[in-house]
């Protein structure tokens, strides 16, 4: 039962704010000592892009755990089963192929190609255009994609934390951008696949907590918190009837491959980390290790939803509009026991924090290689520059979280996946273009092609609703890369040889 929107205020009353705050100190102390430990030796620009290639394969893979999840999945995923279901999984089980498919066709390329950024591949295949306009769509999605998911642990750090102190919002996104600048501008990827990976057991752990204290609360032993998740009619996985839904198989599935192809495979983000393991068999044991692992966790996140939409109807608790408020609400009322606030603040911080780091390290790599070119410089003026981009993208990811602030009125996951449906649709175009085809785009229109895609999908989504009501989904990704594609083949010319 869907009521009146609720706000969390009245409820997280019954929490100690210097408890939380305590604990805010306490996470983000040791991360900044696990900074000095890994950077104390080394903190040049190639252990901060690549970690001096020493990363051990199955320490990247659990921290690429909470990397992937990040806050969003932490908070609106358990929402998303009001409106959807358990469908989701159905996406989820698409990810996995699409790892595979990163692991034996993407890192291949770029391991032989010796690469610190991905997009370097297309100045050698495309061009000079291709490649500044494959980095600069990167960096815009990137930073929009990131800053939306750290906006949403802000405002919950705000809403139970900051509020009754008379911080204002815009010192608690500040801060928290400051904390994750503190922590990565020495050696960039070289610590993070240290603190991702504490971050991400902590999610998890937390996770298995918060689901260990609802089932208690219910009055459930093991057998019968699975009894009652696969009675409930939430717990429906499938779709297949309904082919004009966004939620069909055949969509999820397929769009599930694409969005981890674009948002994993061709994402500096992603697959920085991936590019810091030792060789490419490590690399590739890495992505299969955490594509596998998405499987189990995204259920347990989505069962944890279930769970929480019957004990509201059990116990007649009204809801708030917004599935994203649904995980907080139980989680900062004290109504499942005074732990849940303590796992829930370490679990969204661990696992938005963990996304937010890489982010900023790949997009400080992104614009430093791709766009200055000091890639190889390892002059004290090269560091210097490296240290203040990172701190340039710290300070556009506090106006953008600002700007969500200020805008946003939907599912923080469904706008992510959408915001990625147009912005790496033209990234996945160039690459599809690059590996499948045996022509080169003329380079001056290269930047136009890829501007013109999304437009166009936007336009035809906008037109195909108003004269059928059909809206699209993610699908709208795929249809972005084919555009992007079509009008490279119709402005290339044939080579004789794949470079």
């Amino acid at each position: 039962m869907i009521k009146k929107r609720v706000s969390l205020q009245p409820y997280v009353n019954s929490m100690d704010g210097r408890i939380i705050l305590f604990i805010i100190i306490s996470y983000f102390g040791l991360l900044l000592l696990i900074a000095w430990i890994t950077g104390r030796k080394s903190s040049n620009n190639d252990a901060f892009f690549l970690g001096n290639k020493q990363s051990p394969w199955y320490i990247v893979a659990i921290g690429m755990i909470g990397s992937s999840l990040s806050g969003v999945t932490f908070v609106s995923v358990p929402g998303l089963v009001r409106q959807m279901d358990m469908t989701y999984m159905q996406m989820i089980i698409g990810f996995f192929f699409g790892y595979i498919l990163i692991a034996k066709i993407l890192l291949p390329l770029y391991y032989k190609l010796k690469l610190t950024s991905i997009y370097s591949y297309l100045d050698k295949r495309i061009g000079r255009g291709g490649y500044k306009t494959g980095a600069g769509f990167f960096l815009l999605s990137k930073i929009i994609g990131a800053a939306a998911r750290l906006y949403l642990v802000v405002w919950i750090l705000q809403t139970y934390v900051f509020d009754r102190w008379q911080i204002p919002f815009v010192a608690t996104a500040v801060i928290s951008i400051a904390l994750v600048w503190l922590y990565t501008f020495r050696s960039g990827i070289k610590t993070i696949v240290w603190t991702d990976t504490l971050q991400a057991l902590c999610l998890i752990a937390m996770l298995v907590g918060i689901i260990w204290q609802v089932k208690d609360r219910m009055g459930l032993d093991l057998g019968g918190m699975v009894q009652t998740i696969t009675e409930n009619p939430h717990s429906r996985i499938f779709e297949w009837t309904d082919w004009s839904s966004t939620q069909h198989f055949v969509k999820q599935f397929l769009s599930g491959i694409f969005i981890v192809i674009v948002m994993t495979g061709l994402d500096q983000d992603m697959m920085q980390k991936n590019l810091s393991c030792r060789n490419l068999k490590d690399a590739q044991r890495n992505v299969y290790t955490y594509g596998f692992a998405f499987l189990p966790i995204n259920f347990l996140f989505l069962c944890l939803g279930v769970l929480l939409l019957t004990l509201a109807s059990q116990q007649g608790i009204a809801l708030p509009e917004s599935g994203d408020d649904i995980l907080p609400l139980f989680c900062t009322s004290g109504m499942l026991g005074y732990t849940v606030p303590v796992f829930f603040t370490i679990g969204i911080i661990a696992a938005a924090f963990s996304s937010a780091d890489s982010a900023l390290t790949a997009l400080t790599t992104s614009f430093c290689v791709d766009i200055l070119g000091i890639e190889k410089d390892e002059t004290n003026k090269a560091k210097r520059t490296r240290i203040g981009v990172h701190l340039l993208m710290s300070v556009l990811f506090v106006l953008i979280i600002l700007l969500f602030r200020a805008v946003n009125s939907r599912s923080l996951i469904d706008a992510i996946y959408m915001i990625a449906s147009y912005t790496y649709g033209p990234l996945l175009g160039l690459f599809a273009f690059g590996l499948f085809t045996k022509r080169r785009p003329v380079n001056r229109y290269v930047p136009y092609i890829c501007i013109a895609a999304p437009l166009i999908c936007f336009a035809t989504d906008y037109l195909v609703f108003r004269y059928t009501g059909y809206r699209f989904g993610y699908e709208i990704l795929m249809l972005n890369g084919a555009i992007t594609f079509a009008g490279l083949s119709v402005r290339s010319t044939k080579i004789e040889n794949k470079e």
